[in-house]
């Protein structure tokens, strides 16, 4: 299965707050700003997901940065015991789903630890079992949604602490804005997710969005690449964590939050949450990782 095509981002209209009438349109924001061409005229290379010659050499890429995202996860600290897990579509058995061992730490994790489960819970590659929650919850997205191809779970503390609250975020930052109309909340807890049925419910209630807020539990974030998905997991982790801070500062000061229009926000997600900028924007902590370690996640 080959990666699934870019959404196109829609054009915003500004609207007159008086009448409602449309002022005047605006184009299409691109997803990712940057400025291309240097002064004697030579382009400029953004850098892209890339393409392979072959499915094999597709499932090493999205080995490597699964393998990174458990390093990446670690460094910022969303690791706690045994909880947490990052899984990734394996792109010849597409039925098929990359999983971390069940007691390895984060920081450990390498290619050759990743575990390769079947869509009934089977291990295909790997000597080491996996977390039962962690099959549950990727097993139900995964068939549920073949737009995805990754998809991250962790116990981050701002993420388990904005949880309590059973709520949607304020569009408050231009960074929350990547989550504008594109996150859920499920407001049951139903203990650890072991049960068929209760991913499944979770899966639902993710729908088409790129994040959940699991009630008393923690976010989950889904995307196109595993670079995608664990960066919108390190976004939605801070935007919690931004969330509590303002609503603190607003019940201690007495001043309002000011929040971001419907209409600026609509607008904005494009250049801040499409699937090629999450991609993008993943690829300098692949980078610090890589320098870090010497590669060592590669083995």
């Amino acid at each position: 299965m080959s990666r699934s095509a870019t959404r196109n981002p829609v054009g915003a209209s500004i609207l007159d707050p008086g009448t409602g009438a449309n002022v005047h349109s605006r184009p299409s924001p691109e997803q990712v700003q940057s400025l291309g061409r240097t002064k004697d005229g030579r382009a400029l290379k953004i850098r892209t997901y890339p393409k392979f010659e072959s499915l094999l050499e597709e499932r090493i890429y999205r080995k490597q940065h699964l393998a990174a995202a458990f390093r990446i996860f670690a460094d910022r600290g969303f690791d706690e015991g045994v909880a947490g897990h990052i899984s990734v579509r394996d792109p010849i058995l597409t039925d098929h789903f990359w999983l971390n061992p069940l007691s390895m730490h984060f920081s450990q994790i390498r290619v050759s630890d990743l575990i390769l489960v079947d869509e009934e819970g089977a291990i295909v590659e790997g000597d080491q079992p996996i977390n039962t929650a962690a099959f549950t919850i990727h097993s139900a997205i995964h068939k549920a949604r073949p737009d995805v191809h990754a998809a991250c779970h962790a116990h981050s503390v701002y993420g388990k602490a904005f949880s309590c609250f059973g709520r949607k975020l304020e569009m408050l930052t231009q960074d929350s804005l990547r989550f504008y109309e594109d996150h859920a909340v499920y407001d049951k807890f139903g203990g650890v997710v072991v049960d068929k049925a209760e991913g499944e419910r979770i899966a639902k209630s993710l729908g088409k969005c790129k994040a959940v807020i699991l009630q008393n539990h923690g976010l989950l974030t889904v995307g196109q690449s595993v670079d995608e998905a664990a960066f919108w997991f390190i976004s939605l982790d801070k935007t919690c964590q931004a969330q509590l801070l303002a609503d603190a500062a607003s019940t201690g000061s007495g001043h309002k939050k000011i929040s971001i229009s419907n209409e600026e926000a609509e607008y904005s997600k494009a250049n801040v949450g499409g699937p090629d900028k999450g991609w993008l924007a993943f690829q300098p902590y692949y980078d610090e990782q890589l320098a870090k370690t010497n590669g060592h996640f590669l083995g």
